[in-house]
């Protein structure tokens, strides 16, 4: 029945994904099958993100061509779910009348209720904030696949002057361990071969006094054929245990995603970031020493409020000398609820764009250099699948999260590890030949040239 049928669309961060496999936990608990495709659903939600303008906009576009869905088929339940829904729940439920459903993030649990109100003419509505949801007792419901997001902690204290997220996704609090450690014990029986453990900031990341680095080392020794990676790391709570945790354990990726944001002090205190540049380049230098071969990637805002040429040429002086070997890079969003709203947005779009294509293709540059130090070198890499331009060539990534692609070979399949030799390199990706192509064992098998 399609009353039992929902199809849910997954927008932003890898967080929202994680929790879109929470909310199908949930109503699948009760009954609810996937549609897998929109026209068979009784029951369609956007899971939303709000971390910036454009995807807001995003979803009120969206919003207005699922109309046509709901003008043929009244009954039609659509919901929002996520970032969006404290925030806009007035605008969306009342004033637009656009949706029938608002759910935030911590009242997950309670979705089949709300979709009841729904079906029975109500409006269907939960976005309290909680201190305690983690969900750690709920299953996610997943596919088949190879790889897995593990939500290990919620929300976030940092409170940087220009982010929604304390606000759209409340205050921290953890998961316990143990249910991550059995979370990845399942993943491990069905064959999944990596896991990525998400939150705001990891580092900050407490479990009855066991910290992210505890976690990360009793999550890797679950199964030492799955990688383990994580995301977001703050550079305030980037510790050395954590640092030669990751070390320890051929499993676990020496790959850091560490945003910086901005290369000057100046606008990092606005920011209140509460970093400086010279704590941040120390921390990377620490990093690169005691844990060989490790690659970073970073968070860049262009624009933000009172920031001068100056402070840009700052923040391409700090690319420049940790080499990032990939970054995200924005345009700053004022983000109505900051702190940074009620600041003068005073740098131009002209001046912003201006800017940001300048980090842009500076980073560019930089990933061009830094792949073509890897030619001539071998890589563990995991095969992923097909590539996304040929089925004659099988895509992977290597430890450091870059992209590998190479010739398919029929004692190779999809989910194996391979050591490959590398033989030419763009920005974005690695190339390998067929000719050196060897199927390991071990996650980090020890390369010999």
């Amino acid at each position: 029945m399609k009353k039992t049928s929902v199809y849910i669309e997954t927008y932003g961060c890898q967080m929202n994904l994680a929790d879109t496999e929470v909310v199908l936990g949930v109503l699948n608990s009760k009954g609810y099958k996937v549609a897998d495709n929109i026209e068979d659903a009784g029951i369609v939600l956007l899971n939303t993100c709000s971390i910036r303008e454009n995807a807001e906009q995003r979803i009120y576009g969206r919003l207005g061509n699922l109309k046509k869905l709901k003008d043929k088929n009244p009954e039609t339940v659509i919901g929002i779910l996520g970032c969006m829904a404290e925030r806009l729940r007035d605008d969306l439920v009342d004033k637009r009348k656009m949706v029938d459903l608002v759910v935030g993030p911590d009242e997950y649990r309670r979705i089949p209720e709300y979709i009841d109100e729904a079906f029975g003419g109500g409006k269907g509505i939960g976005v309290k904030l909680s201190r305690t949801e983690t969900y750690d007792d709920i299953i996610p419901y997943r596919e088949e696949g190879l790889s897995a997001w593990i939500s290990v902690m919620r929300g976030c204290d940092k409170f940087c002057t220009f982010c929604v997220v304390p606000f759209t996704r409340g205050r921290e609090r953890s998961r316990n361990l143990e249910s991550v450690v059995e979370e990845i014990k399942q993943l491990s029986e069905r064959g999944f071969k990596e896991v990525t453990l998400l939150g705001q900031n990891v580092n900050s990341y407490n479990d009855n006094n066991r910290d992210f680095a505890d976690l990360l080392a009793a999550a890797a020794s679950v199964d030492g054929s799955i990688r383990v990676r994580f995301t977001t790391s703050h550079p305030q709570d980037l510790s050395d245990k954590l640092l030669y945790t990751i070390a320890e354990y051929p499993n676990l990726c020496n790959y850091i995603h560490l945003p910086v944001q901005s290369g000057s002090n100046r606008i990092l205190e606005l920011m209140n970031r509460t970093y400086t540049i010279e704590h941040y380049l120390n921390l990377i230098g620490k990093a690169k020493k005691i844990i060989p071969g490790v690659s970073f990637s970073t968070d860049i805002i262009s624009g933000f409020p009172t920031e001068t040429f100056e402070d840009h040429l700052m923040t391409l002086d700090v690319m420049e000398k940790v080499r990032y070997d990939g970054a995200y890079m924005f345009k700053y969003s004022a983000r109505e609820g900051t702190k940074a709203y009620k600041m003068e947005d005073d740098v131009d779009d002209t001046t912003k764009t201006k800017r940001l294509n300048e980090i842009i293709d500076l980073q560019q540059r930089i990933s061009y250099e830094v792949n073509q130090e890897l030619i001539g070198k071998e890589e563990i890499v995991l095969v992923e699948g097909f590539s996304k331009k040929s089925d004659l060539f099988y895509s992977g990534r290597t430890d450091s999260n870059k992209v590998v692609v190479f010739p398919i070979n029929k004692e190779i399949n999809v989910g194996d590890y391979v050591r490959t030799k590398i033989t030419r390199a763009t920005s974005g990706t690695l190339f390998a030949d067929d000719s050196n192509l060897v199927q390991v064992r071990s996650v980090r098998e020890s390369i010999t040239a």
